[in-house]
Order: C-alpha cells, then structure tokens, then sequence
C-alpha cells in the first residue's frame, strides 16, 4: 500500500474546517492505504503559548480525531516531540535547502505578519521540519490544501538535492489535493480558523452551534427576504453539501434562488443537521475524556512504531552522508 503522511498542529478541539476540510479524507484513506497521521506539537511551538495547557491541547486534538472515526488500529497517530528523528532529520535537511527558497515561501510571509513580534528562526524553518516529518518515512502522499502544495515542492526539491549530493533514495511525495471546496469561516471572509474564531468546534453544544449559525454571513445579494439568491456564493450552502441529503440541498437550492425560503430557514434546516451529524462524534470523545489512558496509550503505541522505522530510516541516510 502507499505510504501516507499528514500532521495537524495540536490547537485543542477540532472544528469543522478541520473535520470537513482534512479529518474525513484521512479516515477514508486508512481503507487502502498505510497511513501516519502526528499531532505537530513543534510546529505549534513557533507562535506563542502557554506551557501548561499545552499537554491539553494534545490530549484534545488526539480524542478529537479518534472521536471522528480516526482508529489506531487501521492507522498510526502519534505525537511530533515523542520522535525525536524528526528534528534529527530537519537539521539535516536545513544543510540541503537553500535560503532563497524559504525566503520565498508564502506562508513565511503571511505568518510573519500575523505574529510580527514573535518572527524566529523556527517560523522561517518551518517548511523544513515539515519536509523532514514526511521523508522519514519515505511518504509517497500527502493531503494538503492548496496553501500547502508549496511546502511539499520544497519537500521534492529537498528529496533531489539528497539524491544528487550522496546519492540517497527517497521517493518524491506527491499531494492529495482536496475535492472538497474551501470552507470560508462564518464570517464569510476568510478561512476557518480557531483563533479567528469563525468556526464551530466538533464538541460544540447546540445552543452555541444555533448561535453561530444563526450570525454566520450568507449571500451578500440577499439584503432582503424577498430578494433571490445565488448558492453558489453562499457558505452556508457549502456547508448544506456536508450535512444535508440530496433533497434538502435541492430545497435549499430551489427555495434560495427563487426566494420561496429566506436564509432563516436554511440556517435552521443546517444547524439541526449539523448537531444531529456531532452527537455520536461527541458522545465517543465524552468517553474518551473519562477514559484518558486510552487516547496516551494510542499515541505511545504509534510513536513507537514510527520511532523504529524512523531510526532505520535516518541511519541509512546518515551511511550516505558519511556519518554512520
């Protein structure tokens, strides 16, 4: 089976942009293919943060995911610090790769303003270690969104140089780029993001998910109920395409071109699909969180594993490099 490598940075809770975007097209390919999914925890330590919650945050992240279908019997979850070939490898990879390719890189920018006091040597490597989380273990696809595809040319062109300066084998991994259509936040602007906070969390309870739907932006054609609509530009029609049937997408569809339903009715008919799609997944984490050496025992049973092909992996390169 093809080897598939992804990580997401432990934020807490997932949200919806995390589930939809990413989690559900990680369960889906467990089905065929052998799959290593690794909480980021030192990517998440380039932005500021409390140390004291930060085991919490893991702890939530890994529930979450087990929560929504992620099992570790058909695939590998771990957590980034407890393999320490990882950053064994990204200084590595640092004495291949150019500066004037991070220099270049999108996100680089983009994160340097966000955190503008905060710009560290880590942010700037940031590509790198994401590089190196891949390459050890020889990963053939990865699941990116479009803001990613430039960090995996970067992984590709690290793979080239290796081959070209000792001669060292890798596989140049390819993305799986999502069929799902960007999820804007509920503020209509930008992506779903926790720390925007646009989006809904998959343990919301439904008070809070009515609330924030209920406020999230729609059309902007529609100033008025009279008024037709265009789905196409609506997120919350987005959203109807994840959490309705094929009928209440039709009546959405119908009703919001011809202005027989307003956004109201859509937003109620989504935010009780949506509760009705969270309640399994809610009732598992609940039981998770009673019973946390489930989720700390996965997680060492992955790191385990993944740390015994990582350091087969790192000691064939460090033989090509003259360093063994």
């Amino acid at each position: 089976m093809e080897k598939v490598f992804s990580g997401i940075q432990p934020s807490g809770q997932l949200h919806l942009g995390n589930y939809l975007g990413a989690v559900k097209k990680w369960i889906e390919l467990t089905e065929d293919h052998d799959c290593i999914y690794c909480i980021v925890d030192y990517h998440a330590v380039t932005q500021d943060y409390k140390p004291k919650k930060m085991q919490k945050r893991i702890f939530e992240m890994a529930a979450s995911l087990m929560a929504c279908g992620l099992d570790p019997d058909r695939c590998r979850i771990f957590v980034q610090s407890h393999v320490p070939e990882h950053t064994e490898l990204a200084w590595i990879l640092n004495t291949v790769t150019p500066m004037g390719e991070l220099e270049r890189q999108v996100q680089y920018k983009s994160k340097s303003e966000s955190q503008s006091e905060n710009i560290n040597v880590g942010l700037f490597g940031y590509p790198v270690l994401q590089a190196a989380d891949i390459l050890l273990y020889r990963a053939q696809k990865v699941p990116v969104g479009e803001d990613q595809v430039q960090h995996l040319e970067l992984a590709r062109e690290i793979v080239r140089r290796l081959r070209n300066r000792f001669g060292y084998e890798l596989p140049e991994p390819q993305p799986l780029l999502s069929d799902v259509k960007r999820l804007k936040g509920l503020d209509g602007d930008d992506k779903m993001s926790k720390s925007l906070g646009n989006t809904i969390s998959v343990d919301a309870d439904a008070d809070t998910i009515t609330k924030k739907i209920k406020g999230a932006k729609t059309d902007p054609q529609r100033k008025k109920r009279k008024d037709p609509g265009d789905p196409k530009v609506c997120n919350i029609f987005t959203m109807h395409r994840f959490f309705s049937t094929e009928k209440e997408q039709r009546w959405a569809t119908e009703g919001c071109k011809s202005a027989d339903i307003g956004c109201g009715d859509c937003k109620k008919k989504l935010t009780e699909n949506i509760i009705t799609h969270l309640e399994p997944i809610q009732a598992t984490l609940g039981e998770l969180r009673k019973d946390p050496d489930r989720v700390w025992s996965a997680l060492a049973a992955g790191a385990l594993t993944c740390r015994r092909e990582a350091a087969a992996n790192l000691d064939e390169l460090r033989e090509a490099m003259g360093l063994r």
